[in-house]
């Protein structure tokens, strides 16, 4: 069967799946649709939280960031996941306890203020959508080039099957599809990479096959550092960037983490704190399978890439792959405008190597190259296009296209479920329109829901760089804003909500004009302000990494705002209190 066929009927059973389990699980009320009924088991809720974390990014974009920047993208890996571990016992139990549906209900309240919760919306949103752009080019890419149809039609696509069981199902809905979904992308991902680890090193264990030995005897890592150095790239194992930037975007990552309000509210969905524990321990162990292979999925596929395309001895006569003999993966990509060559010298051949490096680019003039030909070689493409690069059968190739797209859905739903409900609880229901009905509080979520989904693609359309770049803006955002006001919130009675309105205005914003400082494409697509260069940032300190120290400006604005002010009153310290020292594991308390 050709690979078109099987990837059609491969990716048609999973939506299936998905369209079925939504009219299965559908909302009737709302404490389904915002908490599922509070009856999800911890493992379920577990496995659900690990597909809504895995995003394209994780999927698509992360392994594809390991295979260009090598060991300075472990950040992602320990941002990441370390971020996981801190939301697992610094605010999930907590925040259960408190019972509430949503980040800005627990905010709105802890803080006493109207103002805070209306706060704590915005900031959600701007987090929320920036991190929602980059699900959208993951599913734009995933479409464009497994169904055959252009960018923007896959991304209409992608957009129709999340209003569906999205709008319909609510966190029910969401729940439920979001266990299948782990399940087509965590065997999606590992499969080509035991096929690949198998074809390279040997051993079937990606992880293990990473620090194995190639045919010839070298070691993997040794052999892919080789073959980047004799075209002018950096050793793959070095680090290449600041240590002092490395370390705040890994802060950056960890507190984003734990401050993503799309993650935090599936811990209201468990019947007990106790299970809000253990279904972060449970995801932590799903998570992890992914981000083990992970290192190990980037470092084969940028080798199997670099040796496709430069097949014999740097600087020979037939070194070079000839362009007419290039792949049909090769041929396919281009289709998609993912990946472009550009013969610059006209020997109808490729040349691909590092032409900023001045000592290889005196070296490759000398061989008659004008300059590296591989104009464009879009990251986001590495995962989704390894298994073709190796050769595998084509039904990986077909489940790797399902998984890409079972990852970007699944947090794409999660993130805009999260907007819809602080739209239709927290702004509506808890402040302008208190006396609505339960109906009415329901329709307005779902309106709330198509409306985001519209949004968000539009912004897709033009997503502003490849994912894991923007998703790392994202969690620059939600660690400057809300992670400083929910930890505060659970560990200090001593701040107030001038102080949290305070701290959350400066993190937010300090962030967001550094951002656009070098991001120009915030105002205009294609512009910068300012060159986005370490030479430029603040302290060496890159926009993606920004929010670690923007959460430091909105701790330090917060104690000191509540210092000037009003104290916080008795029954809100007693609240704390209650909220941080739980009495058992026992049932949580819905005020």
């Amino acid at each position: 069967m050709d690979l078109q066929t099987l990837t059609y009927i491969v990716v048609g059973l999973s939506f299936g799946l998905y369209f079925g389990i939504a009219i299965w699980a559908r909302a009737g009320t709302t404490g389904e649709y915002y908490a599922a009924g509070r009856g999800v088991h911890p493992v379920a809720n577990g496995m659900a939280t690990a597909a809504d974390w895995m995003s394209a990014a994780s999927f698509i974009s992360m392994a594809g960031l390991i295979a260009f920047q090598g060991y300075d993208a472990s950040i992602f890996l320990m941002g990441w996941t370390g971020g996981y571990v801190l939301l697992a016992l610094c605010l999930a139990p907590y925040l259960r306890k408190f019972g509430k549906f949503t980040v800005p209900d627990f905010i709105g309240d802890r803080y006493y203020s109207r103002t805070a919760r209306i706060v704590a919306v915005v900031c959600l949103i701007v987090a929320s959508l920036t991190y929602v752009i980059g699900q959208m080019k993951g599913i734009g890419v995933a479409f464009s080039r497994f169904l055959d149809v252009d960018y923007a039609t896959g991304l209409y696509a992608g957009m129709g099957i999340v209003f569906f069981y999205a709008v319909l199902g609510g966190m029910k809905g969401v729940t439920y599809t979001q266990i299948a979904q782990y399940c087509v992308l965590i065997f999606a991902y590992t499969v080509p990479a035991i096929f690949i680890s198998l074809n390279l090193t040997n051993n079937p264990i990606p992880q293990l096959g990473f620090l194995s030995d190639t045919a010839d005897g070298t070691p993997l890592l040794v052999k892919l550092d080789q073959t980047l150095v004799d075209l002018g790239f950096a050793e793959y194992t070095a680090q290449k960037g600041g240590t002092f930037n490395m370390l705040m975007y890994t802060l950056s990552l960890m507190m984003g983490t734990a401050g993503l309000p799309h993650v935090i509210i599936r811990f209201f969905t468990v019947p007990k704190v106790s299970d809000a524990r253990s279904s972060a321990g449970w995801a932590l162990l799903f998570i992890a399978i992914l981000y083990t292979t992970a290192p190990a999925v980037g470092s084969m596929a940028r080798l199997n890439l670099t040796n496709t395309i430069q097949p014999g001895p740097v600087g020979s006569a037939e070194g070079n792959l000839a362009y007419a003999d290039r792949p049909d993966w090769f041929k396919k990509w281009e289709t998609t405008g993912l990946l472009a060559f550009e013969d610059k010298n006209g020997d109808g051949r490729i040349q691909y190597y590092n032409d900023k490096n001045p000592e290889f680019a005196a070296k490759a003039e000398s061989f008659g190259w004008k300059g590296n030909e591989m104009v464009k070689v879009d990251r986001d493409i590495m995962v989704l296009a390894n298994p073709e690069i190796a050769n595998l059968p084509n039904w990986v190739i077909a489940l790797v296209a399902a998984g890409g797209l079972a990852a970007a859905l699944s947090t794409a739903a999660g993130l805009l479920l999260a907007m819809s409900t602080a739209i239709s609880h927290d702004l509506l229901k808890r402040t302008f329109m208190p006396d609505i009905g339960e109906k009415q509080e329901l329709m307005a979520a779902r309106i709330a829901m198509a409306g985001a989904i519209l949004v968000a693609g539009y912004l897709g359309l033009n997503p502003p760089g490849f994912a894991a770049q923007v998703v790392a803006l994202a969690f620059g955002l939600a660690a400057s804003s809300i992670f400083p006001a929910l930890m505060m919130g659970i560990f200090s009675s001593k701040v107030n909500n001038s102080g949290a309105v305070a701290g959350m205005l400066v993190g937010l914003v300090s962030t967001l004009v550094y951002i656009f400082t070098y991001k120009g494409w915030f105002f205009v697509t294609g512009t910068e302000m300012l060159a986005n260069t370490p030479d430029n940032w603040f302290l060496g300190i890159s926009p993606e990494a920004f929010g670690a120290l923007g959460a430091l400006l909105n701790f330090a604005t917060a104690f000191i705002v509540s210092n000037m002010t009003a104290p916080v009153p008795d029954d809100i310290r007693h609240m704390v209190e209650d909220i941080r020292f739980p009495k058992g594991a026992g049932e949580a308390h819905d005020h």
